[in-house]
């Protein structure tokens, strides 16, 4: 029987987004925080507008989730990105790593499975670190759109 070569390809040009194990699916997030921020959609358009006010969940510091575990159980429109849903990817961020795979496009120079390093997505400010304010301290939200996601 012949040997199967490893591919030397990373993964995430050598499988789809649908065969990439969890892990591997996980570690695509590059920790940028921008999926968390409050998004408006205008009723007629359709078009979506970030603002800088983050779910309450997230360390505006770190770009984390405070309670990634139970994050579903207490923030009611927080979503599981899944492989399954891949065709509605069009909410997150043009940047976001699912979306740019799902598109055919590959990851960027920052993203840290290229860079090596985790902060990168912070020092080339792709990620909304110290630059969102917590949901619970805004009255309105559309006063706070922002176009530099």
């Amino acid at each position: 029987m012949p040997n199967k070569k490893k591919s030397k390809e990373p993964f995430w040009k050598a499988k789809t987004l649908a065969e990439m194990s969890q892990k591997e699916w996980e570690s695509l997030c590059d920790g940028c925080g921008k999926c968390c921020l409050i998004k408006l959609e205008d009723a007629d358009t359709k078009e979506l507008f970030y603002t800088d006010v983050a779910c309450h969940l997230l360390d505006a510091k770190t770009c984390q989730c405070k309670d990634y575990k139970n994050r579903r159980s207490l923030v009611d429109d927080c979503l599981q990105l899944e492989v399954n849903d891949v065709e509605e990817f069009k909410w997150l961020p043009k940047s976001c790593s699912y979306r740019l795979l799902h598109e055919g496009n590959d990851l960027p120079k920052w993203h840290h499975l290229i860079s090596g390093d985790r902060n990168t997505v912070h020092k080339k400010k792709m990620s909304v670190k110290n630059r969102v304010i917590s949901e619970m301290e805004v009255m309105e939200v559309a006063e706070h759109i922002v176009y530099w996601v």
